[in-house]
């Protein structure tokens, strides 16, 4: 995926939408279709929407994937998930500021709520995604830690970090692949501490996205 304990609460949507069941159940994935037109959708693919009205992700194919990849289509209900990956092999952010962020386990994501206007915190936990309640005040010190923070695309991107064994990785990613962390962990999660099949998913999975993201460029700062 050590402060102290803080009340948790289960994650409105998008924890356990519809596109994501594949990541959360022991059955075979059924055929996946386009929550749009309804066509079938093959797994090489296969995009998301972000339902920014419901809070949720929504199957789509390529082609209706594209139709909201512009700003404000539709009235900017849905948006289209991104596929960049960027890494930050630079970032700053210190176990003082992983402590005020009070989160539990050792691996969070944080993303812009654009209808909220504010940042919000989520990690993987048993029960699913669990937020963390993110002062205000304590944000900067995520943001001021990386310039991915300043990249981030409201809705549709995650700024995730890891902190294992003193080290670090701080990743910009897709949304949906930090819910498919969250399925992943919670189909797989044993005991207290998740037990060793979960631990060694979440390196894979790691080791995944390090290897599809590229490092941050001065290019890319806004």
């Amino acid at each position: 995926m050590s402060a102290p304990p803080v009340p948790q609460r289960p994650a409105a949507r998008p924890t356990d939408v519809r596109g994501l069941r594949r990541f959360v159940s022991e059955r075979p994935p059924r055929e996946e279709r386009c929550e749009l037109c309804g066509v079938a959708v093959a797994e090489d693919a296969h995009r998301h929407l972000v339902d920014t009205e419901n809070r949720s992700l929504a199957c789509a194919c390529t082609p209706c994937a594209f139709l909201f990849e512009r700003p404000g289509a539709a009235g900017g209900r849905f948006r289209a998930v991104p596929s960049r990956y960027l890494a930050d092999p630079d970032h700053r952010l210190d176990d003082g500021a992983w402590e005020l962020l009070r989160i539990p386990v050792g691996v969070a994501f944080f993303f812009r709520n654009a209808a909220l206007d504010r940042p919000a915190a989520f990690y993987p936990s048993p029960a699913g995604a669990t937020e963390a309640e993110l002062d205000p005040s304590v944000w900067p010190a995520v943001a001021d830690s990386t310039p991915l923070a300043a990249l981030l695309e409201p809705d549709v991107e995650a700024l995730l970090v890891r902190r294992s064994d003193g080290r670090s990785e701080c990743y910009l990613v897709p949304i949906d692949i930090c819910y498919e962390l969250v399925g992943r962990m919670r189909l797989l999660w044993q005991g207290f501490d998740g037990g060793a099949e979960a631990r060694a998913d979440l390196e894979a999975f790691f080791r995944t996205v390090a290897q599809r993201a590229r490092t941050v460029r001065e290019e890319d700062r806004p």
